[in-house]
């Protein structure tokens, strides 16, 4: 099987050595017609236009090893540092006291728990991007087949999809609570439009972007921390009532699904950077990003969260446990105006998880088909955008009630990143050709069908 047209057109045979296949892998595509159509040839000069500007413009099409020279892997830190060390992952912690009613010590453990072993799996999906230089999705072709690999990229697109709704609605809460005039709609139009507007610059604008944003976010948790550290230690740490195995299994399995379901975008930041660079090395730098930036994020949501039942001030602003921005809003209050400075750079910098979630929908969104695979990546942000405001209006008045059912959902997401994890263990570059596209897709099948699907 040709990998080029193995990874973006219909799949043919191979049957070749390794030499041959890295040519095959990294040729170049044949230059494409200019269409009949007015609409796509205004679209094909509007990409050529963009790419003059520094726009990125490439798709899905494997990024040759020549190309893969990029040496600055500390980037990989950075990432996933500022990817979750917002108040995106601050209001995933808060899920524990405010919808499974934990106290603090519970809620402490299963965080410090779940997210050490957790994070171990996107920084694993990680090292794939350097070695191969493809898109995540793409790479679920070596596990799924040509054809199976539809399954798990049309359950990628739905699943990022409803983590940017998630990540839009405590955007654009926060944002709202800076002033009356202001409503949660507003916030989220705004969320969403600065995410696009980074994602529309591509991969390089991407991860400068991360090299910086996360600065406002510690320092406003810092400051969060010295105003409300007080309240914070004289707040119970026990449950307010017992908790049962099942509700402490339910939050870690929650906690959990927001962290490794990042297995499907790690990939994508990492397929200009250097391809001979130390598996084990980008592998560390991507799981202490997200470790250093999510446990001491989700941390701080659980414990606000729990304090708030005795800081009147702290639950008004949660309200009826749908407001996270609400409560940020009130334990950032005694600061004044520049409490007020702050949430805007809180909610502003949420984009910083939006953007790549948002790239990785449109390279996912790609890889369902070849035809897809023509649409410029702008093109989809701008679906993406259009069809997340409106779904995130909706659901930011039951904040917690959409949480848990997109994570819910997300569950099946899970599952059929462990059917194919195992093969991805020896890396795609080592194998001969892609697998038929039936037995694990039908193995995946066959699984949820017996259960794979029960709580």
């Amino acid at each position: 099987m040709m990998l080029p047209t193995a990874l973006e057109g219909k799949p043919e045979s191979l049957h070749t050595d390794e030499k041959t296949l890295e040519t095959q892998v990294f040729e170049e595509p044949a230059p494409v017609e200019e269409s009949e159509y007015p609409a796509t040839r205004t679209i094909d000069k509007l990409t050529r236009w963009l790419s003059k500007w520094g726009v990125e413009t490439q798709g899905i099409t494997p990024t040759p090893l020549e190309q893969r020279t990029d040496p600055r892997m500390y980037q990989m830190f950075f990432a996933w540092f500022s990817a979750n060390a917002n108040i995106l992952t601050f209001g995933a912690g808060t899920v524990g006291p405010a919808f499974f009613n934990l106290g603090q010590r519970t809620s402490f453990l299963v965080i410090l728990v779940v997210d050490i072993i957790s994070c171990a799996f996107p920084a694993f999906f990680a090292t794939f991007g350097p070695k191969l230089g493809t898109r995540a999705m793409v790479q679920s072709r070596f596990s799924w087949g040509y054809y199976g690999a539809i399954i798990p990229s049309i359950l990628n697109v739905i699943s990022m999809q409803g983590y940017l709704i998630i990540n839009c609605i405590v955007g654009g809460q926060t944002l709202a609570s800076i002033s009356n005039h202001l409503s949660p709609a507003v916030g989220v139009v705004i969320i969403g439009l600065v995410s696009f507007a980074v994602t529309f610059c591509g991969y390089r604008v991407l991860h400068w972007y991360e090299m910086i944003v996360w600065i406002p976010n510690v320092i406003a948790f810092i400051i969060m921390l010295g105003v409300g550290g007080k309240s914070l230690v004289q707040a119970p740490v026990a449950d307010p009532s017992p908790a049962d195995a099942a509700t402490v299994l339910t939050f870690g399995a929650t906690l959990a699904a927001t962290v490794v379901s990042w297995s499907t975008i790690t990939p994508d930041y990492g397929v200009y950077h250097d391809g001979h660079a130390s598996s084990l090395r980008i592998f560390f730098y991507a799981y202490l990003g997200f470790l250093v930036s999510s446990v001491p994020a989700h941390l701080l949501g659980a414990a606000f969260t729990a304090a708030s039942v005795s800081v009147p001030s702290w639950r008004a602003g949660l309200g009826n446990g749908n407001d996270v921005g609400g409560l940020i809003a009130a334990i950032l209050s005694p600061t004044g105006g520049f409490g007020k400075f702050l949430l805007v750079l809180l909610s502003l910098t949420t984009t910083s998880a939006c953007a790549p979630t948002l790239y990785t929908v449109c390279t996912s969104f790609m890889t369902i088909s070849s035809v897809f695979a023509h649409i410029p990546r702008f093109v989809i942000a701008i679906l993406s955008t259009t069809i997340l405001i409106p779904v995130a209006i909706v659901g930011a008045a039951h904040f917690y009630a959409t949480f848990v059912q997109i994570l819910s959902f997300n569950g099946l997401h899970m599952k059929f990143k462990s059917v194919g994890t195992s093969l991805h263990v020896f890396p795609a570059a080592y194998r001969p050709s892609l697998p038929l596209s039936p037995p694990l897709a039908l193995s995946f099948c066959a699984w949820n069908r017996n259960g794979g699907l029960g709580p």
